[in-house]
């Protein structure tokens, strides 16, 4: 990718996240997310409007340009909100041709180098998931790997990746993922666990009852999550 399209798109969108921030809410936001990375301070709609403008003024000509200054933005990201943006371009409309298993080492990146469930959470179920859907046979093996891996997000990412896979959601690979990591302590585990039967239940509730019920290994925090919309116990 030419140097000056990089270097406008990072440019302009540091230049507006800096006329955006509140450096009032900014301390605010840092305490909610327990950031180490300080905020400018800037509101999700304020920052989503800078993007849309930002991109329709910077165009990219590919998917290398795509990735490219993504991890940009990413890498050299002083202030959270430039992370933010850099996942919102990765999920840009006019780009979504570019949308393929290619861009999951980008994503892999992502998740584990963010480390934190605002990041890894929206790619998560906003990019690896489609991925899933689209290309199964390449994604579902990757999926299997991080349910065992030792980093806590790669294995959350897994589990939560179908979220809003609805009536395509892979059950066998969703089993999988969950008896993976069922017996985990970790909070962000149990939780994206509970999260992602508590999803599936509003597509079959009875499925998610059965799965339930034949694995009492399940925390209660995974069970109170996963049977938000389930009657129990079952008739």
């Amino acid at each position: 990718m030419p140097a000056d399209e990089a270097d406008g798109l990072v440019r302009a969108v540091r230049a507006g996240l800096a006329e955006l921030g509140d450096p009032v809410k900014a301390p605010e936001m840092r305490r909610y997310m327990k950031s180490e990375m300080p905020f400018r301070g800037v509101p999700t709609p304020a920052r989503r409007r800078l993007a849309r403008r930002v991109f329709a003024e910077h165009p990219l000509p590919d998917r290398d340009s795509l990735v490219a200054a993504a991890l940009r933005l990413w890498r050299e990201a002083e202030f959270r909100e430039e992370r933010y943006v850099a996942i919102d371009l990765t999920g840009h409309r006019p780009y979504a041709r570019w949308q393929e298993a290619n861009l999951l080492p980008l994503y892999e990146e992502l998740i584990v180098s963010g480390a934190w469930w605002d990041y890894v959470d929206e790619i998560a179920i906003r990019r690896v998931g489609p991925l899933l859907r689209a290309e199964p046979d390449r994604l579902r093996p990757v999926m299997r790997r991080w349910a065992v891996d030792e980093d806590r997000w790669r294995r959350r990412a897994a589990v939560i990746c179908q979220v809003a896979s609805n009536q395509e959601t892979d059950l066998e690979l969703l089993a999988e993922t969950i008896e993976a990591t069922i017996g985990d302590h970790d909070f962000f585990l149990r939780k994206g666990i509970g999260w992602a039967l508590r999803a599936y239940s509003k597509t079959d509730p009875d499925w998610v009852g059965a799965f339930v019920a034949a694995h009492p290994a399940l925390s209660p925090l995974s069970v109170r999550e996963a049977l938000k919309y389930v009657p129990w116990p079952p008739a």
